[in-house]
C-alpha cells in the first residue's frame, strides 16, 4: 500500500487503527487480574480523590422486650489521597517514510506506539506489587512513587494497623517461602488468623485468586497444583484435589523487573493471594490510552523537518488505602 500525501484523511484513519490494534494487542494482566478495582474519574472533578475503609461492627447485640435497638458502632479505617498524572510519547513520521512508500516503517512506528501507554499502566500497576515490601520507589523518571497503604506501612507488612483497636494484623507470610503445598496452607492460616475489621473482631474474607509472576517453575508448580487429577487406574484414584476450581491463577509479567522495567531476577518469585471481592487496590483513570488529536500540515508538523507528530497519552492514578486483601509471600527464604 502506498502513501499518498493526496490522501491525508485517510493517513489519519489508518493512524487511528493501527493505534488501536497494538493497543490491542497488549495483554492487561494486572489490570483485568481481579486484584485491582477500576474507578472512572470524570472531567472537570478534581486532580485527586480519597479513598476510605468503613467498617461496621460485626455482630448485632440482643434486643430485650420493648428495649431499643443498640446503635451500630461504625468505624472509619485508614485513607489515602490519590492525583492524577499523565504519561504520553510522540513519534514522527518523516517526509522519506510519506513520500518514498517506507509504509512498514509507518506501520510499525504507529503500532508500537499503540502499545505505549496501556504497558505503562500495566507497569506502573504490577509495581505496586514489585514493591509491595517497600514504602517507596524511584520512578524511571526519578519521581518518589508513595507505595504505602493508610496505616502508613507497606503493603506488604508484619504488622498492620486497624484505627479502632489495638490488634495488628499481618499479610505478608513468615520466612517467605517458595509457592508449595505447604506454603499455600500456611498463607492460608495467616489469613484465617489475621483478618480483622477496625474493631479488631475476626471477619472472613474470601480470597479467590492466586497471583505470581512469570517464573516459569512457579507458573508450572501452581498449574499442576491447581489441576492436578489422579488417574482412575492409579493407587491414589478417586482422591479429590481441594484445590481445584478454588482459585483462579493471574500471572503477571511485569512484577519481577526494576522500576524502570529492567528484568530483576530477586523478585521472580513473588507469589501471593488476593481477594477480589474486597479489593482495596484502586485504578483511578481520567484519560484511557489515546491517540492525540491529528492535523497533517498544522500544529503536528515540524516546520524545520516536515516529520508529522503523532502521540498518544493517558491520565490515572493508583491508590491502595487498605491492606485486608492482600497476601505475599517473596519466596527468597527471609524473615
Amino acid at each position: 500500500m502506498e502513501l499518498n500525501i493526496a490522501t491525508l484523511s485517510d493517513f489519519v484513519r489508518n493512524a487511528q487503527i493501527l493505534f488501536l490494534k497494538g493497543l490491542d494487542s497488549v495483554p492487561m494482566a494486572a489490570r483485568n487480574s481481579g486484584i485491582f478495582r477500576i474507578d472512572n474519574i470524570a472531567d472537570n472533578t478534581g486532580n485527586t480523590k480519597e479513598y476510605s475503609e468503613i467498617d461496621l461492627e460485626e455482630y448485632a447485640s440482643v434486643k430485650a422486650e420493648g428495649d431499643q435497638a443498640v446503635r451500630a458502632r461504625v468505624q472509619q479505617g485508614y485513607s489515602k489521597i490519590g492525583t492524577l498524572y499523565r504519561v504520553s510519547m510522540d513519534i514522527g513520521i518523516t517526509y522519506e517514510m510519506r513520500h518514498y512508500n517506507k509504509y512498514v516503517d509507518v506501520i510499525s512506528r504507529l503500532t508500537n506506539l499503540g502499545q505505549t501507554a496501556a504497558k505503562r499502566m500495566e507497569l506502573d500497576l504490577s509495581l505496586r506489587i514489585t514493591f509491595a515490601t517497600a514504602t517507596s520507589y524511584t520512578s524511571k523518571e526519578g519521581i518518589t512513587v508513595d507505595t504505602t497503604v493508610g496505616d502508613t506501612l507497606a503493603l506488604g507488612s508484619t504488622a498492620h494497623t486497624v484505627r479502632g483497636s489495638a490488634s495488628t494484623f499481618r499479610n505478608r507470610l513468615a520466612n517467605n517461602p517458595l509457592f508449595s503445598k505447604g506454603a499455600l496452607e500456611g498463607m492460608e492460616q495467616m489469613i484465617v488468623e489475621n483478618s480483622i475489621n477496625q474493631f479488631g473482631e475476626k471477619i472472613v474474607i474470601p480470597y479467590d485468586i492466586i497471583w505470581t509472576t512469570d517464573d516459569a517453575n512457579t507458573i508450572n508448580t501452581v498449574k499442576e497444583f491447581l489441576k492436578s487429577t489422579a488417574s482412575p487406574d492409579a493407587i491414589n484414584a478417586g482422591v479429590v484435589n481441594v484445590y481445584q476450581g478454588k482459585y483462579k491463577h493471574v500471572i503477571l509479567p511485569r512484577v519481577a523487573v526494576t522500576a524502570a522495567g529492567a528484568v530483576d531476577s530477586t523478585k521472580a518469585k513473588y507469589w501471593g493471594l488476593c481477594s477480589s471481592m474486597n479489593s482495596q487496590a484502586f485504578l483511578a483513570i481520567n484519560e484511557e490510552p489515546h491517540l492525540k488529536p491529528y492535523t497533517p500540515n498544522g500544529a503536528n508538523t515540524e516546520f524545520s523537518t516536515e516529520d508529522w507528530n503523532q502521540g498518544c497519552a493517558a491520565g490515572y492514578f493508583i491508590v491502595i488505602p487498605g491492606a485486608r486483601f492482600f497476601a505475599i509471600s517473596t519466596g527468597d527464604a527471609t524473615a
